[in-house]
């Protein structure tokens, strides 16, 4: 395989300044440049049409309008109309390093999948709060790596920095109408049509969240209802750690009532010897102005996820003869 062969694949809403610093860092990218970009508005009403055009002459630039439709349909569009053998799918508030397509062609070459999964990671650029995010959702002691399989096997990927075969997109039809959850519904549908998913731990992006603390809770929040779902439609996936950032909830504020009512310190102890730990990592990676927030945003990201997990559960539970769309409008586009 060449460079030549891939397609990146980058869907994009109302955010054309992400699109010119993406654009950017794939005009520094080292190596060939002779890959396909395909960016798909998803009927945005602030076009990045515009920011295409001045990198036309650098990048091989494909762009399309579309009513909008969603994430998940607009990578669908890309795919049908893409040139290449293979899609890189990227979102639009990431960033490139350098060697992108260096570590990836070599992990393409030395250790194909027919699906992969890139990991993210913060820039010297991002706010404090955004580096925050990243830790909590990137560290292994947060809930950075609930995703079922592993390095070698059945990994589940995410569509912010994800690898497919023009095959595998071609024999499973791509992602479905559902959102947030759409990549992990992919690729374990993938994984029972027998190809093979997997972990790249080199092919790192930059994944630039612009979210504040209320869109960062619903957006977890969102990833918990959605994995309830997953469970239901895919039983065979269903892992007792998905039911852990509940259990984190429960147990964080019974030590709270605990320690009020001076039942009990020990629980509660234990809970401040692991926001220790985080604020010493993150502080370690970043500074620790930002590790005094990943313990805000580890925070939410269990009550969130934990909230939404078990929220939707119990309403998969007490609504079994109804539709699933119709339990859940508000994850689905039409």
């Amino acid at each position: 395989m060449f460079s030549k062969d891939i397609s990146f694949i980058i869907p994009v809403y109302n955010r054309p300044q992400e699109i010119n610093e993406l654009l950017i860092s794939f005009n520094n990218l080292l190596g060939s440049k002779d890959f396909e970009i395909v960016i798909i508005e998803d009927g945005s009403d602030l076009h990045c049409k515009d920011i295409a055009n001045l990198f036309q002459d650098k990048l091989n630039i494909s762009y399309f309008f579309k009513d909008n439709s969603g994430p998940g349909d607009s990578r669908n569009y890309g795919m049908r109309i893409a040139k290449g053998n293979y899609f890189i799918i990227l979102d639009s508030d990431c960033i490139l390093p350098k060697d992108y397509m260096l570590s990836l062609m070599s992990n393409l070459k030395n250790n194909y999948y027919d699906c992969f999964g890139g990991v993210d990671d913060s820039h010297e650029s991002f706010s404090y709060f955004q580096k925050a995010v990243s830790f909590s959702m990137t560290s292994f002691i947060t809930t950075g790596h609930i995703r079922g399989g592993n390095k070698s096997k059945n990994f589940q990927p995410r569509s912010f920095n994800m690898g497919i075969s023009k095959e595998a997109f071609d024999k499973s039809g791509g992602f479905g109408k559902i959102h947030p959850g759409e990549d992990p519904d992919l690729s374990i549908r993938l994984n029972k049509q027998g190809f093979n998913t997997g972990l790249y731990t080199s092919v790192k992006v930059f994944h630039k969240r612009r979210i504040s603390v209320s869109s960062f809770f619903k957006q977890v929040y969102k990833f918990g209802v959605a994995r309830s779902i997953l469970n239901k439609w895919h039983e065979k996936t269903r892992k007792i750690a998905y039911w852990f950032p509940f259990f984190f909830t429960i147990l964080f504020l019974t030590s709270i009532v605990l320690y009020f009512f001076k039942l009990d310190n020990i629980l509660l102890s234990i809970f401040l010897a692991y926001f220790t730990l985080i604020f010493l990592l993150s502080s370690i990676k970043n500074n620790p102005i930002v590790g005094l927030l990943s313990i805000l945003t580890t925070i939410i990201q269990f009550f969130g996820y934990g909230y939404g997990f078990f929220k939707s559960y119990l309403m998969l539970k007490l609504c079994r003869d109804k539709e699933i769309e119709r339990i859940f409008p508000n994850m689905f586009f039409n």
